[in-house]
């Protein structure tokens, strides 16, 4: 997993709250994501669940009452008063608006992806978040599927990566395109491990049942020669999350719905390997031949969520930067948004 090295150098505490007892986290936004935001930090025991908040009154209050202690809070200004981090699981639009005022309010956050609904947002909250001295994490949450975790000692270097994310329709996800609401999240993953900027993007997608994009493809290429063919649906009979990535010397194929990785190599006799392997053959003639080796990399068993969110109290408590930090966020988002005025242009020529 990529990580940057940046530290961050966090303003004095608001208030006189002891960096050894728990970080105080609220949750803003307790739909179906941010219920489970809240069950997760219940779990974490470097974090102390103080309260929600949610413009519906009896969404928030129904959700706090499965939690001792936890507070509903009528407005989000009397919320960041008590919390010294949020997790932002607000609808799509309003990510800027509520991730701003904690910030402003000397706040650290998570912002669930798409960090925002324009790149101009995105530069504005990571711009604030420096100024402040505060952390901004995004919830690209497949950097922490134990798929991609179990192939963190291997080196990937891929030239080619193919990835399907389909989802069976549903109406909660409508309101932002699929390249937004699925696509991101292979979008993210790809960036972390190419490491090199977009050249060239094609695509194309479809509204089927929505008035926004509900199917589409892209073909990304990099300025390093790799070329990424990215499909996302959420019309599909069938759930499919999978990535395959070619590189010299190697084939891995990702399923992130099963937590599986799969690694196909040719490596030198006497070369260690990683996890279950399986001799497959051999090539070359001489001293110069090369085992051909199945490999299933060891898996943590971790829930992708909570290790996120651990993640995310972690690099505040270590004043860090995070695993998928604001600049990651706006570059996914930035992608993203190209591939959808690529699309446009494709449907009316503007």
């Amino acid at each position: 997993m990529m990580n940057n090295s940046a530290g961050i150098t966090h303003h004095a505490p608001r208030t006189a709250h002891s960096a050894s007892q728990p970080t105080r986290i609220g949750v803003i936004g307790v739909g179906h994501l941010g219920s489970l935001h809240t069950k997760m930090y219940s779990e974490i025991a470097s974090a102390a669940l103080v309260g929600v908040y949610d413009i519906d009154e009896s969404k928030r209050n129904a959700v706090a009452s499965h939690y001792p202690g936890v507070k509903s809070y009528s407005t989000l200004k009397e919320l960041l008063e008590h919390v010294d981090a949020v997790s932002v699981a607000t609808v799509t639009s309003r990510h800027f608006e509520v991730a701003r005022e904690a910030l402003n309010a000397g706040i650290d956050v998570l912002i669930e992806k798409p960090i925002t609904q324009s790149v101009l947002e995105a530069d504005e909250l990571i711009a604030l978040a420096k100024a402040k001295g505060r952390i901004i994490q995004v919830g690209h949450i497949e950097r922490f599927n134990p798929a991609i975790l179990a192939l963190e000692s291997y080196d990937l270097r891929p030239m080619f990566i193919e990835s399907h994310r389909l989802a069976q329709f549903n109406p909660r996800g409508t309101d932002v395109a699929v390249v937004l609401d699925l696509m991101i999240h292979d979008i993210d993953v790809i960036l972390s491990l190419v490491q090199s900027p977009v050249s060239r993007i094609d695509a194309n997608g479809v509204a089927v049942v929505s008035e926004s994009v509900d199917i589409a493809n892209a073909r990304l290429q990099f300025e390093n020669g790799c070329v990424a063919n990215v499909t996302a649906s959420r019309i599909s009979q069938n759930k499919m999350r999978k990535m395959r990535m070619f590189q010299h010397n190697g084939y891995i194929s990702i399923d992130f719905s099963q937590g599986l990785a799969e690694v196909f190599r040719l490596v030198n006799d006497g070369e260690s390997t990683a996890g279950t392997t399986m001799l497959l053959g051999q090539i070359g003639e001489g001293k110069k031949k090369r085992n051909i080796v199945y490999e299933q990399p060891e898996v943590k068993e971790v829930n992708a969520l909570k290790y996120e969110l651990e993640s995310f109290v972690n690099a505040i408590r270590e004043k860090k930067e995070p695993v998928v930090s604001g600049v990651d966020g706006r570059r996914a988002l930035e992608v993203a948004q190209q591939i959808l005025n690529t699309i446009q242009v494709q449907k009316f020529g503007v």
